[in-house]
């Protein structure tokens, strides 16, 4: 071999080691480590290295169209833009080490809007844009990861855990099996004037416990179930050959067939009812049963619902939240959403709630007076986790001062042993004393009143921290006219004060993401258990709530939950699209993270806590709720941006 031949040779193998050596650290990183080989070598072969000195420009909008696709190597860069408030610039953003940028300004075919720099010498990967339009079009995983983003991280943090569940657990679980796949779908069905007597025929010949009562065109009427069955011989209110039309439960509950079993679920244990009719185009096309959805949960909501309702004692309702600890253990297994997972537990806390008044009545017996029980915060908003404390309150009718000191003076002993009971079952007596049994939240519908009023008209900014939750309020039992009123008063005095929009957008900016500028987290630095951690509730959590409560107030949306508010903000135009699901998919990857960590905790037996140690995580998790405490930092500027804060 000639010399020629040999350099030759020895230049081929290293420019191969080289190309090996980057394919095996790029599949470190999502979404490289999706990609087939022959894709993934495509854009190392097309790929060039490039240095970047400390502080040195990357990528600045004055550069016009984006030309090359980019993957930090080694290093870390900022995006700076000028302030919204202030002179100077923000980071608005870092991207570390098997990150890449800048995939909406290439896609978009545009300058993009950030300038990029390198936060500390950098080297970066450079795909040429009319090789990223090849990989584009090549390679699936990386396609989908260039749109969806955080969106397509999140799917494969969410397969992951439901391989492992699948594989500990068994496939065939899942709440989010749509209903056509779970239901009956050759139900059973008569028409309006078949006798009772054949219609239980029917039912027990097919083995089962409903029947629908359909007209000629297959719509649903009604449904008749054994429970009916049982109501009507105790009330011996029928004869057998009395049409089912004069006995079945008219307009039935139904769902569309796409529905989920989480969905069916949900609606059983709201509704109290064991069937859900499956209805397309008008038309019937199946049943669901509680059987149904019990075959898919190794503890079944439905049943644990009514067990709830149906309690004896507080201390059967306490026992009971073992077993809500154990559903909420299979969802999170099984990767259910955080949306999912609080929706339930709120739920099922409703009616541990309903219940405990029920036997504080039974046990102290009724003072006669009409009232609602209202919760607050995140109750309120349906986001409730294993950890919560109560935020409670009662709303009575008086027709004086003098009648309602009368009124709250019978109540008060009632209230003060429901939160008793409450704490008995778990939920942890607030602190700061927002429970019905404290007389300033024992109050009749005119002292509601004025205190809404005064809290919009005299707030102070420290006054603000403690009163915000209130603004989340919802009735639990009892009368819930009284409740409405008064979120429409809420909703006309916020939308009609824009200095107290200003202090509440104050207030929403206190608690900012623990993210800093020269480092990956700003976590606690004092000494204790504390140290080296952040808060998930208060630090990623709150921005968002907080925000989405300010603008949902000030545009006058009457939803309660963070994800719905964020929703409907979306489709009045107040929030743009993208920054919209950019938010739902930051507030749900730190609830789940948050959900997880208390998950460890109850089977450590440890007590439960928000705070966690960012090294805990393995780096797609660390990734992804970096970037979800970005968004929550994004939102905070336009909020100030928005309010000249």
């Amino acid at each position: 071999m000639s010399k020629r031949d040999a350099l030759a040779e020895a230049g081929k193998t290293a420019v191969l080691q080289n190309i090996h050596g980057l394919m095996e650290f790029l599949r470190k990183f999502p979404p490289f480590n999706q990609m087939e080989n022959a894709h993934l070598a495509f854009l190392v072969e097309h790929c060039q290295l490039r240095f970047y000195a400390q502080g040195e420009s990357i990528l600045k909008p004055d550069d016009g169209p984006v030309q090359h696709f980019y993957i930090v190597k080694q290093g870390r860069v900022v995006g700076e833009r000028p302030h919204s408030a202030r002179r100077g610039t923000e980071t608005t953003f870092e991207i570390a080490t098997g990150e890449c940028f800048p995939l909406a300004a290439l896609l978009g075919e545009r300058a993009t809007r950030t300038e990029h720099l390198a936060g500390e010498d950098t080297f970066c990967l450079l795909l040429g844009k009319d090789a990223f339009v090849r990989l584009f079009a090549l390679s699936t995983p990386f396609r989908d990861f260039a749109l969806r983003g955080v969106s397509s991280l999140l799917d494969q943090v969410n397969q992951q855990v439901k391989l492992n569940a699948a594989a500990d657990l068994g496939a065939q679980y899942s709440l989010d099996t749509p209903l056509r796949e779970l239901a009956m779908q050759q139900p059973v069905t008569c028409p309006p004037h078949t006798p009772l007597r054949a219609a239980v025929q029917r039912m027990h010949e097919a083995h089962v416990g409903s029947i629908v009562v359909v007209d000629a065109a297959q719509r649903p009427l009604g449904i008749f179930t054994l429970r009916d069955l049982r109501r009507v011989i105790g009330e011996a209110s029928a004869g057998l050959e009395q049409p089912l039309a004069e006995v079945m439960t008219q307009r039935p509950f139904h769902l569309p067939p796409e529905a989920s079993a989480f969905d069916a679920a949900m609606a059983m244990t709201e509704r109290h009812i064991a069937h859900v009719c499956l209805v397309e185009n008008e038309r019937l096309t199946g049943v669901v049963s509680e059987r149904d959805l019990f075959a898919l949960q190794r503890v079944d909501l439905v049943h644990l619902a009514r067990t709830i309702r149906h309690a004896g004692r507080i201390e059967t309702l306490a026992a009971l939240r073992n077993d809500i600890l154990r559903l909420v253990d299979n969802m999170l297994a099984h990767g259910a959403s955080s949306t999912q997972i609080t929706r339930l537990i709120t739920q099922l806390n409703d009616h541990t709630v309903c219940r405990t008044i029920e036997l504080c009545l039974e046990e102290m017996g009724d003072p006669g007076i009409p009232f609602t029980w209202l919760c607050f915060g995140s109750e309120g908003r349906r986001e409730q986790t294993l950890y919560t404390d109560q935020d409670n309150g009662i709303l009575f009718d008086a027709a004086s001062p003098a009648e309602a000191a009368l009124l709250r003076g019978r109540l008060l002993p009632l209230a003060e042993r429901i939160n008793q009971a409450l704490a008995q079952c778990g939920f942890a007596l607030c602190p700061g004393q927002v429970m019905a049994g404290n007389p300033e939240l024992c109050l009749s519908r005119d002292e509601w009143a004025r205190r809404f009023a005064a809290l919009v008209s005299e707030a102070t900014p420290e006054h603000l921290l403690g009163s915000t939750i209130y603004f989340d309020l919802r009735a639990v039992w009892g009368p819930e006219d009284g409740c409405e009123q008064l979120r429409e008063q809420i909703l006309a005095d916020v939308a009609g004060n824009p200095a107290f929009q200003r202090q509440m957008a104050t207030n929403a900016l206190r608690q900012r993401p623990p993210v800093g500028r020269f480092r990956e987290f700003l976590v606690t630095r004092r000494n204790g258990d504390a140290a080296g951690t952040l808060d998930l509730k208060v630090q990623g959590l709150t921005p968002f709530v907080d925000g989405a409560r300010l603008l949902a107030l000030a545009h006058g949306v009457t939803v309660t939950g963070t994800l719905e508010r964020l929703a409907e903000l979306v489709r009045r135009g107040v929030i743009d699209a993208q920054d919209g699901a950019a938010y739902e998919e930051a507030y749900h990857f730190i609830q789940q993270t948050r959900l997880r960590q208390h998950q460890q905790q109850a089977r450590r037996q440890q007590p439960y806590s928000n705070r966690l140690d960012p090294d805990d995580l393995n780096h797609l998790d660390r990734r992804i709720l970096r970037e979800s405490f970005r968004q929550a930092q994004r939102l905070q500027s336009s909020l100030a941006l928005r309010y000249q804060l």
